[in-house]
Parts: structure tokens; sequence; C-alpha cells
């Protein structure tokens, strides 16, 4: 077997026997590529072939073209998977990228914008910053009762309400179809298919769906008859399925707009699970919502709220600096 057919076969596995998603396996088919690259230039022809000198190679590799910390530790889990599995299949009898230990990363937090900053956001992305203002129920009925408003403007609130109502990834989100979104109004809850195809059920508050209902109502229509019939609950210029670039732009658009800085779109996910951390909700609630196969993938947005506590409490107490 070839390193190239090796390559072609567990990206196959991944695709349908684990369930991983096409993003992801486009992202491991890239990685790989630069892989069989550098076998190819040491003359590796053979699969089982591959010693732990090839892949030290190819780590070198990484760095000498500078490849941040976090690119190396992908690359890497890329190819150590491949060696996994070759071993698996019992195409290699051992696993010679076992000893290469991934670079460390710095520690980060995820960037979560301020409940006022949120606010803006939406109230832009709806072009009715009057009647969002006023807050309660004035602001959940605001995009589906008042005066015509250009279908764009719904589908940017839908987009960023749901966003935010949910935790979900964007890739989640523009998956949705029009019959996802119907338990909605029954049930209040939102079945949403993360990784893995795993599917877990979320909370949608009373302006998600308010925005929702406006765009399904009001604006869908005007973009679906550019398409040729699509089940898709978002919608491109098109008439298609929104595309995470598209998504990408508009967030950046509304953003700007609100003279907000440095938001994307998991910047949503980041401020739902914080928001919800400093509104006193258990870690293991939030753990679920965002459906973190592991609570420790949840607490490092206790790191975030205990930073902000840490803030209040030397802005306020008197013997605190």
């Amino acid at each position: 077997m070839t390193p190239q057919q090796a390559v072609d076969r567990l990206l196959r596995q991944l695709a349908i026997e684990r369930g991983l998603s096409q993003h992801t396996v486009a992202a491991y088919r890239r990685d790989l590529t630069g892989y069989l690259a550098v076998l190819e230039a040491r003359g590796v022809t053979d699969a089982s072939a591959i010693t732990g000198e090839d892949v030290a190679a190819f780590r070198g590799s990484l760095a000498d073209r500078g490849l941040a910390a976090s690119s190396v530790a992908r690359h890497l889990s890329a190819v150590k998977a491949l060696h996994r599995w070759l071993v698996e299949e019992q195409v290699a009898e051992e696993d010679v990228a076992k000893e290469q230990r991934p670079p460390k990363l710095p520690s980060r937090l995820p960037k979560a914008i301020s409940v006022s900053q949120m606010q803006r956001m939406l109230e832009v992305a709806g072009g009715d910053a009057d009647g969002a203002a006023d807050g309660g129920a004035a602001d959940a009925s605001a995009v589906s009762d008042g005066a015509a408003v250009d279908p764009a403007r719904l589908r940017d609130r839908a987009l960023l309400e749901l966003l935010y109502a949910t935790g979900a990834r964007i890739s989640e989100l523009i998956a949705l179809d029009v019959d996802d979104v119907a338990a909605i109004a029954e049930h209040g809850l939102l079945r949403v298919t993360g990784k893995g195809t795993k599917q877990r059920l979320v909370p949608v508050g009373s302006y998600a769906r308010a925005a929702t209902d406006a765009w399904l109502v009001r604006g869908r229509a005007a973009f679906a008859a550019k398409g040729r019939g699509t089940p898709a609950l978002l919608l491109g210029a098109r008439g298609g399925r929104l595309s995470r670039q598209a998504a990408w732009e508009i967030i950046q658009r509304v953003a700007e707009e609100a003279g907000v800085t440095g938001v994307s779109p998991h910047t949503f996910r980041h401020s739902f699970a914080t928001h919800l951390l400093e509104g006193g909700a258990d870690v293991r609630v939030v753990q679920e919502l965002l459906g973190h196969a592991s609570v420790a993938t949840t607490q490092i947005y206790t790191h975030v709220t205990a930073d902000t506590l840490r803030d209040m409490y030397t802005t306020a107490h008197p013997r605190a600096r």
C-alpha cells in the first residue's frame, strides 16, 4: 500500500465510519498532503516502510516553514492519526509517530464580548435599533410586527440571534433546514447536530424565535425565488444554502456597523457560554448546551468569569489594591 492509498483510505473511514464533517476531513487531507510530499522526497513508496526518521523529517519541515505552534500541533495530530490507523489495519507493525510530542501551546482564553456589545450588534443586524433599545417584549416583537424590512436584514438578524441564543457552531447553524425549527414553536427547543453527528437539544428564547419567524414569514421567500428550491433555513444571495464564508462576512459587516472589534462566528459561542456562567448557570448544563464531550473543555470558560470577578473585586473593594 502506498502512502497516498493509506491516506485515502483513512480519510474515507473518518468520513463514513466515524462520521466526521466534510470540513474536518478536508483539514486532515490538507495537513497530510504536506506529509506525503516529504515522504515522496525521501523516496518512501510503501506505507509500511515509513520510519520514525521520516516523521521527524516532516516535523523539521514544519519548523522550517515557521508555522505557529498550533499549526504544527494540528499537522502532527493528522500524521499520528495516520500511523495509528496503519497499525490498526495491520499495514505497519509499530506506530513510528508515537514518540512525536506536539509543541506546548500557549494558554488562550476564549474571547467573549459584553452583553451590551452583543445587544448593539443584534440591533444593527435587525435594522431596528429604536425598537430593540426599548427592551423586553418590544424587542422580541419588533422584528416580526414592524414595518417592511429588507429580507437580507431579517436573515442577518435571525442568523445572529440564533448563534447567540443557542451557542451553536456556525457550521451547525447553516446546516439547519426549515423542518429543524418546526419544534421550536411547540417546545421552545432546537435539535442541533454537532461533531460526529451527535445531536443535542438547545432551548431557544423569545428573541431568537421572533427573529426566525420574521425571516421565515417575510424574508425567506424572496431569497428562495432566486434558487432551485432547498430545505435550508438560512439562504444566500442566490437562493442556495448560506455558506460559512457568507455568514462570516455578515458577522464582520454587522460588527463593523456596531463598532465592535475582534468578532468572529465563534465569538457568539464564547459569549453564549460566558454570559450563561456569569448569570449563574451550572457548568454541566453549559457543557450539555455546547455539546462538549468533556466538562474539562467547558471549564475554560470558568476562568473567563473568574477574571471578571477578580476585576470587579479589585475595582470595588476598598483594600483590594
